[in-house]
């Protein structure tokens, strides 16, 4: 059982350390979500690298930073 929690845990590291470098819609997504609702809410300025040279991650990024910027709306209304 130890080694099965050890080799599901370094498994776990490998998968979100990686995950970083995606140029996907995903990706995109969750920067922008990030970066809408922060900025609008006024938690913090983040820095986003981004990967501006992929069409999907740009995509996904317009998409996230809208729905981020809307989610801070509704917050800021309860």
């Amino acid at each position: 059982m130890k080694k099965l929690s050890i080799i599901f845990l370094i498994s776990q590291i490998i998968l979100f350390g990686c995950s970083h470098d995606e140029k996907t819609f995903e990706s995109g997504y969750d920067d922008g979500y990030a970066e809408g609702f922060n900025t609008q809410c006024e938690v913090s300025k983040i820095s986003i690298y981004g990967h501006w040279d992929s069409d999907e991650y740009s995509k996904g990024y317009k998409v996230g930073r809208k729905d981020g910027v809307r989610a801070c709306e509704l917050y800021q209304e309860k």
